[in-house]
């Protein structure tokens, strides 16, 4: 099979709202259209002073705590909002190229982009990851969004 979809179910996600700061969790803040990962962590940038940020279930009390010690001026626990999927393998970007208008050639979205974008009219949020992608979709499109995946797929699939 030369495309994989895993479902990452129950991730710690929280919106953190930052009036300045370098750095969150010992992890430095990303840039525009970016993402950062360190300690267990990955940081999104999702605007001018909005985070998101992802790790392992379970953690989000722990998160919140040191988040609000840390000066964040919120923190919302939106764990339920998103579903997390990777998609890897060799035609993982091809799959993509079907439904998303976003350039995905390395050249263009290197490592470490991260992305707000529509797919096959279903909003996501995309990371560009060594070892392929990540993608959040709302709870409410996650049937629909998977289903078109796996359509998608179907040519890729030996």
């Amino acid at each position: 099979m030369t495309v994989d979809a895993v479902e990452e179910p129950f991730r710690t996600q929280l919106t953190v709202r930052l009036r300045e700061g370098h750095s969150l969790l010992g992890v430095d803040l990303p840039g525009p259209c970016t993402f950062t990962s360190a300690n267990g962590v990955d940081i999104l940038w999702m605007g001018p002073d909005e985070y998101l940020v992802l790790a392992e279930p379970g953690r989000q009390i722990e998160l919140e705590t040191a988040l609000r010690e840390a000066g964040a001026l919120a923190v919302v626990d939106v764990s339920a909002q998103r579903n997390v999927l990777r998609l890897n393998g060799e035609h993982a970007r091809d799959v993509l190229a079907h439904g998303c208008s976003i350039d995905l050639d390395p050249s263009v979205s290197p490592l470490g982009t991260c992305v707000q974008t529509l797919f096959a009219r279903t909003g996501i949020v995309l990371m560009v990851r060594e070892e392929g992608f990540t993608i959040l979709v709302r709870q409410s499109f996650a049937n629909y969004f998977t289903t078109w995946l796996a359509d998608a797929s179907l040519e890729y699939v030996s």
